[in-house]
């Protein structure tokens, strides 16, 4: 591991404290919750290492706080009594590796079948050695990966290593947001990983590189609306969001495609959602699918995860307390 910090963490960036506050196991989270978590830890990934341990010690991950870094690629190890995060860093504007490798879209052998992302490879390329070693010891404790931007498509390409590595514990979950398209459809397919990947509205990174250069997405997509609603839609209904999200934020100078990739963007709407469950009695795994199924009746009526009532027409009413 090399000491050198080469991408240090911007310096306009504040460290605000996590917005979750639990202790245990990972598992015994919602995946709201569980999602929220990861965001934040995909939040302080951007920071120095004394500020990342100081930020993580109240939920109880500051056992071990194991900081990567080589030639501006970076990752961390965080660990409480049950659990091994491995959490990588997103691209710094001001880190001239990271815009490398991000514009870097050539494909290459995978190491396992079909080919992936060059940039994002060479990013792994450089951790990897150092991660594999680290985990290599961990036998009891479960292994989850995640990370927002370039860092999630790091997580993805590094948690599929783990997953056909001798490491003796195999990748539990994958969780990122905002994160590129990493490979083919023949390497995405191969690791058999729990992948839940979140996507803002008019994140523009998700969209790229562009599908027709053979890159395609895995896992579980969680589309959150231009309301930071939690939504299943099909590429046409995504459109018509996406322009109406870009058409509402021209009022306020905002550029939506890169608002909405900030990881802040991302947590914002997850704490909503996990308000809004809670308040709607949802406090276990259920949620998700109880919101999309329960509410399929004969009017044509779908309820999202956000604790609203989505009409075909478009309508949303608050559920009241007998519907919930």
């Amino acid at each position: 591991m090399d000491s050198a910090v080469s991408n240090p963490p911007s310096p306009r960036r504040v460290a605000t404290p996590l917005r979750i506050k639990f202790t245990g196991a990972i598992n015994d989270l919602s995946l709201l919750r569980r999602s929220l978590l990861f965001a934040e830890f995909s939040r302080v990934a951007y920071y120095d290492h004394e500020t990342v341990a100081r930020l993580v010690e109240p939920i109880g991950f500051h056992l071990n706080v194991e900081f990567f870094d080589r030639n501006g690629a970076q990752a961390y190890r965080l660990d409480n009594a049950t659990d091994v995060v491995i959490v990588c860093r997103g691209t710094e504007p001001h880190e001239t590796t990271d815009i490398r490798a991000d514009i870097d879209a050539a494909k290459v052998v995978a190491e396992t079948v079909g080919h992936v992302h060059r940039g994002f490879k060479g990013e792994v390329d450089q951790l990897w050695p150092m991660i594999k070693q680290s985990l290599q010891a961990n036998r009891r404790k479960r292994v989850w990966f995640c990370g927002h931007s370039l860092g999630g498509a790091m997580a993805t390409i590094s948690a599929g290593r783990c997953f056909i590595s001798e490491i003796p514990s195999a990748p539990e979950a994958l969780f990122t947001y905002g994160s590129p398209r990493v490979g083919t459809k023949r390497y995405i397919n191969y690791c058999r990983i729990q992948h839940i990947r979140w996507v803002n509205n008019n994140d523009i990174v998700p969209r790229l590189p562009p599908a027709w250069l053979g890159f395609r997405h895995s896992g579980r997509e969680m589309y959150l609306n231009r309301h930071g609603e939690l939504c299943k839609l099909d590429y046409w209904g995504k459109a018509s969001d996406r322009i109406r999200g870009f058409i509402h934020t021209l009022g306020r100078f905002r550029i939506d495609w890169l608002s909405d990739h900030s990881i802040n963007s991302y947590i914002d709407a997850i704490v909503g959602l996990c308000e809004r469950a809670e308040a709607a009695g949802y406090h276990d795994e259920v949620p998700l699918a109880k919101f999309w199924r329960r509410s399929l009746h004969a009017t044509g009526q779908s309820r999202h995860a956000t604790g609203r009532l989505h009409t075909a027409s478009g309508a949303a009413d608050r559920l009241t307390s007998a519907q919930r």
